[in-house]
């Protein structure tokens, strides 16, 4: 047991990190790897390689994804600020990269030095608005608004060239629920809701498998030789329908072998076939948890800062949640989105763990007057520079 006495850095940790939000997604990685040995080995097996050779590369991302998150949840609110600028920065610029030097991967180019860069954007970019916006709310002569305003395109344009239309929406939900935080006028909430709007609806016009995405899942067309035409979702959907409430049992699945992202996207389609729908809504109320907890975490903060961030990382996470599952019982079409933890993927899980270590960063308790003190600092005449 850690004494309180201790005044170290670990004990610091040990005693102000929040441990409900620690232990919801320890139980996530737990989880995950026990789902990785359940939908990766047909993929495995399909391409030549051992059986559990995605199982293991999942492990190997694993540990340096754990000393990231921890590491990063030893660091102050000024320097969460300052690794997220200088990740942002670096990000933004590899994403523009993939677009001349890119690996092209099913029509789109988003890989670049073995690495996905959109991945690292996304929480460094919700920590960045977070501190526009907050700056903005606690010192007029800092244009915080306007800022976040600028990014918003300079990070979405990019992603779109790629094109990822997943992560563009992502990003802008949650970009547009800091902006509401902020407390944007009744005018700013219709005029880019119409934005939003408009911007969706010449994607679905002019970018063809956007078109054909939608039109396949509104109305899917005739099977072509007996396969449907959304292959993957109506397969998906048969997962589910084969695992029943309790699940044919680990290992058992039969449907997952025709399932191609078996072990990615579509995880959780092989989780209702071997473990059942009831497993299924246990791991969506972990999701949902992590979700609530930092939201409360974030309504009782007092930094302004570690509000704005708090929200935008759950949101970021749960909102990606969210999005697989749907996309998995065809509530919304194919996305190309990971599920948190339990899908494979390096970037991502790393990526995720990062914003998981900020996520904990500015959620740690500490004392009131530190915070007040912090705050009275920050609203003096100093630069924003100086705040970072």
């Amino acid at each position: 047991m850690i004494s309180r006495a201790e005044r170290t850095a670990f004990s610091d940790w040990a005693w102000t990190v929040d441990r409900w939000l620690l232990a919801g997604i320890g139980l996530l990685i737990v989880a995950g790897l026990v789902f990785a040995m359940a939908g990766s080995p047909p993929v495995a097996e399909r391409l030549h390689l051992p059986t559990f050779h995605f199982v293991n590369r999942q492990v190997a991302y694993l540990l340096p994804a754990v000393a990231v998150m921890i590491g990063t949840s030893f660091l102050s609110p000024r320097m969460v600020r300052r690794t997220a600028l200088v990740l942002f920065v670096i990000s933004l610029a590899l994403v523009v990269g993939t677009l001349f030097f890119g690996q092209e991967v099913k029509g789109a180019k988003r890989w670049i030095f073995g690495i996905q860069p959109s991945e690292f954007l996304k929480p460094a970019f919700v920590v960045v608005v977070a501190w526009a916006f907050s700056e903005g709310a606690r010192r007029k002569d800092v244009p915080g608004n306007l800022l976040a305003l600028l990014l918003f395109p300079l990070t979405i344009v990019p992603l779109v060239l790629q094109p990822d239309f997943g992560q563009t929406m992502l990003v802008s939900i949650v970009w547009g629920a800091l902006f509401f935080m902020a407390g944007l006028h009744l005018i700013w909430v219709v005029g880019l809701g119409g934005v939003a709007v408009a911007a969706a609806g010449l994607a679905y016009k002019f970018v063809p498998h956007v078109h054909a995405r939608i039109e396949a899942f509104l109305e899917p067309p005739p099977p072509v030789a007996g396969v449907p035409t959304n292959f993957q979702s109506e397969t998906a959907l048969e997962s589910f329908i084969a695992g029943s409430w309790f699940g044919k049992g680990p290992g058992e699945g039969t449907v997952k072998r025709i399932l191609p992202d078996s072990h990615t996207d579509f995880i959780f389609a092989v989780i209702g076939e071997e473990f059942g729908v009831i497993v299924c809504i246990v791991l969506a109320s972990v999701f949902a948890f992590i979700v609530v907890r930092g939201l409360l975490l974030a309504s009782r903060n007092e930094d302004p800062f570690c509000r704005f961030a708090t929200a935008g990382l759950v949101m970021l996470f749960g909102l990606q949640s969210c999005i697989n599952m749907a996309v998995n019982v065809h509530l919304m079409p194919a996305k190309g989105m990971t599920l948190p933890f339990v899908s494979y993927g390096g970037s991502s899980l790393i990526s995720l763990s990062l914003g998981m270590g900020f996520l904990l960063a500015v959620t740690r308790k500490r004392p009131r007057t530190r915070v007040l003190t912090q705050v009275a600092a920050s609203a003096g005449p100093a630069p924003v520079a100086a705040a970072a």
